[in-house]
């Protein structure tokens, strides 16, 4: 055994019982989910849907780290509980960036996106995740004022 071989053998195995939790888990912990709204991202391989008929809050986000990964002045945002949401694939298909530390791991808080179209999803934390309106499907300008910023 190669001296690397032995340090990546000693290393405990990685904590995953996230990708089972609310947001990302998949049927059957969904079976009665509520499907409020429906999005997906630019290139439609990511799709998820929300269970609330309205955010918690909105808001227009003009935070450095907003600013410089949405390459924008602000960020249209909507807090919602995690298990408000609800990803078709689960974690299938995402990307995942901690700024803190500039890692592509599921560290909370992290970035989530689209690993094909890079499309931002959302912004998880610990409990609230903060999605952006964009890429919802409202249908009409009424539907969509529910989303107006606060």
């Amino acid at each position: 055994m190669t001296g690397l071989q032995a340090e990546s053998n000693s290393h405990p195995p990685s904590n995953e019982d996230w990708k089972c939790q609310p947001p990302y888990r998949t049927t059957p912990g969904n079976s009665h989910f509520t499907k409020k709204w429906t999005a997906h991202c630019h290139c439609g391989r990511i799709k998820y849907w929300l269970s609330r008929p309205a955010p918690l809050a909105s808001k227009f986000c003009h935070c450095i780290d907003c600013q410089a990964l949405h390459g924008a002045p602000f960020q249209w945002a909507a807090i919602f509980e995690k298990t408000d949401l609800h990803f078709e694939s689960g974690v299938e298909g995402l990307a995942f960036y901690h700024s803190s530390d500039k890692s592509t791991d599921h560290k909370l808080p992290c970035k989530v996106s689209c690993a094909y179209c890079h499309s931002p999803i959302m912004d998880e934390g610990r409990k609230m995740v903060l999605i952006f309106p964009g890429i919802i499907e409202f249908g009409d300008a009424e539907k969509k004022k529910l989303f107006d910023p606060q």
